[in-house]
């Protein structure tokens, strides 16, 4: 009996301890979001004003509904996002959307044809993911790597790298407009979070998705269709990436060929909110926890003069503290 006990008491130790580490690692984060915003308020002039926060909200909606996408490509390729699935190819994917619903406005086609045929855009990027690393078992760094080239290619060619002006009644409502005192840009990211959150967290689908990307033999061998629901993810992410570009077009007025920089603030931002889960794993709210402390930052910096190359330092540290954290905290 006692030799039991000595068995059972290192583990259930060992259990404890992961568990008060976990605990403190995601409380760490809250207090570093909370002291950062304490910061700025403090220091940068203008940074709590109700027109400042609406702008970083707004700033926050494009961020957030491609870093979507990137949460919902890691819960269905992996929910380790250190060696699961990945969408390179999101940020270009956006541009490329835009570039095709610009021009097709340039052109005189109208909303009606516009609008669907930068999603359609969108969900065939995201179709050419899902072939290449489902039914070509490409390596998906490598694959979204290709198809993310072939977007921002196809965006060149298009727009002749130029930026294409746009300006249609839709596009005012969207980039001016407001309901019951808020931009329609916050309502996007409100109502975009509150139906993947229940979609991803309360429907089948989403447990299913989880299921593939944590339990990939399991969810097998339980008869769910693992390919399909990867397949899946790549294909609602580059939906999600045309819809967006309706939001880029709006906001600018324009298409722009810079919108495949985007891809670090996406990857922080998707990483980042895994901190803010209670498991580690990509969720929904996390990611638009993490895409918010991103805009924050962002506006912080600007208020304070710091240059915005400073900004894309910061992204790329937080992705290898992120990056070590979780390993510490899964490995430990």
């Amino acid at each position: 009996m006692s030799a039991l006990s000595n068995v059972k008491g290192p583990k259930s130790t060992r259990a404890g301890s992961k568990t008060l580490a976990k605990l403190a690692i995601r409380l760490g984060a809250f207090v570093a979001f909370a002291g950062i915003l304490v910061y700025f308020a403090m220091t940068a002039r203008g940074f709590t004003s109700p027109y400042n926060l609406m702008t970083v909200v707004e700033q926050s909606a494009i961020l957030g509904l491609l870093a979507f996408g990137m949460t919902i490509v890691f819960a269905g390729t992996g929910t380790d996002v250190q060696r699961g699935g990945i969408d390179l190819s999101l940020a270009a994917n956006a541009g490329l959307c835009a570039a095709v619903y610009a021009v097709m406005m340039r052109e005189g086609y109208g909303n009606g044809l516009a609008i669907p045929a930068a999603l359609i855009t969108g969900m065939v990027v995201g179709l050419l993911n899902g072939i290449a690393v489902v039914s070509l078992r490409i390596i998906p760094l490598l694959g979204t790597l290709a198809v993310m080239n072939i977007a921002a290619g196809l965006e060149l060619t298009l727009t002749e790298n130029t930026v294409v002006s746009v300006s249609t009644p839709l596009m005012q409502v969207i980039a001016f407009g407001k309901f019951m005192g808020i931009s329609t840009l916050a309502w996007c990211l409100i109502v975009v979070s509150m139906l993947l959150v229940w979609v991803m967290h309360f429907h089948r689908i989403g447990m299913r998705v989880y299921a593939v990307g944590g339990h990939h033999e399991a969810a097998r061998a339980a008869g769910i269709d693992t390919g399909r629901y990867i397949y899946g993810a790549y294909i609602f992410a580059g939906f999600l990436a045309g819809v967006t570009s309706i939001l880029i077009v709006s906001r600018l007025s324009s298409s722009t060929p810079g919108t495949g920089l985007m891809l670090l603030p996406i990857l922080a931002a998707a990483l980042l909110g895994t901190v803010f889960s209670r498991r580690f794993i990509p969720t929904i709210g996390g990611t638009l926890l993490a895409a918010l402390f991103i805009g924050f930052l962002a506006n912080g910096f600007q208020l304070l003069g710091i240059s915005s190359y400073w900004v894309a330092g910061v992204q790329g540290a937080l992705i290898l503290l992120v990056v070590a954290v979780t390993s510490f905290a899964k490995n430990n």
